[in-house]
């Protein structure tokens, strides 16, 4: 069931990492099974964020003997940086991923993409999302996302970020792992879910979603949602106010009326300019006022 909804919705060196070529990493993270798995796409990416004043390229994590691909940019020769997470779509780590960690980059973070499901296999070897879907993304568990995602912590921590400003965004699959890390991790200080799933039946994998951990949930996390999704439909985020008003996180939601899925993915025709600004913005403005800054 959470999959088929996943599918609906669809219609980022220290001693325990070593470096990898950049461009190795993202040829095989955009390579040319990208297109035909993300169809139908954009050519190309709409904004692109040059790298004059930053450092980027990409580590191996090593997770329980695992290495996990990770893309990350910063400014250069800078330290002590706050830190965020940028979780991809199911499509992975991609040219737009990047380019989101260097929008960040180019406002004072240490960002870091992961690349969370390489123990599966190659997102780009399917031809359609619903192949993707079944072969990669429905295998893997969410235990496995949260130790991949302290070990990226613990990278930034060793590497020029101040983990005591840790936050946290993601798209779309991405978007319902930002609520779970945010509930899992308590120096998340703050999360930007993009049209993360939020409700879903419990699987053996995932065994809770976002609105099992809401009344619970200590991290202020602002949900940037589309009212005509029609995967994630406006009824589940009335359902998540309510779980979240029975605690105290201060999460709160802004749906954009003229956007569906994906609405900031400039990658894509599902693509909103409008709403996809105003939603940087209004994220940016969330991890200045939360500390992540």
């Amino acid at each position: 069931m959470q999959h088929r909804q996943e599918f609906n919705s669809l219609t980022g060196s220290s001693d325990e990492s070593e470096p990898m070529n950049r461009r190795n990493f993202i040829q095989t993270a955009v390579g040319v099974g990208f297109a035909a798995a993300a169809l139908p796409v954009c050519a190309q990416t709409v904004i692109k964020t040059d790298k004059t004043g930053l450092e980027d390229g990409t580590v191996k994590l090593v997770v329980k003997g695992q290495q996990v691909p990770a893309y990350f940019a910063k400014p250069q020769g800078k330290n002590k940086l706050p830190v965020i997470l940028v979780i991809s779509e199911i499509f992975g780590v991609h040219e737009h991923i990047a380019d989101v960690a260097r929008r960040f980059a180019k406002l004072g973070y240490l960002a870091i993409a992961p690349d969370l499901f390489i123990r599966q296999g190659d997102v780009n070897q399917y031809p359609s999302v619903a192949e993707l879907i079944q072969n990669i993304i429905a295998k893997v568990p969410d235990a496995q996302v949260m130790e991949d995602l302290d070990a990226t912590v613990a990278w930034a921590e060793n590497n020029g970020g101040d983990v005591s400003r840790l936050g946290i965004t993601g798209f779309c699959w991405g978007g319902r792992i930002t609520w779970m890390y945010s509930a899992h991790n308590p120096k998340v200080k703050a999360g930007v879910a993009w049209y993360g799933r939020l409700v879903s039946d419990p699987t053996p994998l995932s065994p809770n979603n976002p609105i099992d951990i809401a009344a619970n949930l200590k991290t202020p996390i602002l949900g940037l949602y589309g009212a005509k999704d029609t995967g994630i439909p406006v009824s589940t985020v009335e359902q998540m106010k309510e779980a979240l008003a029975k605690g105290q996180s201060g999460s709160e939601f802004k749906v954009f009326d003229n956007s569906g899925h994906a609405f900031h993915a400039d990658y894509r025709p599902s693509y909103v300019e409008a709403d996809a600004k105003d939603g940087w913005s209004r994220a940016v403005a969330w991890f200045k006022t939360h500390g992540v800054v």
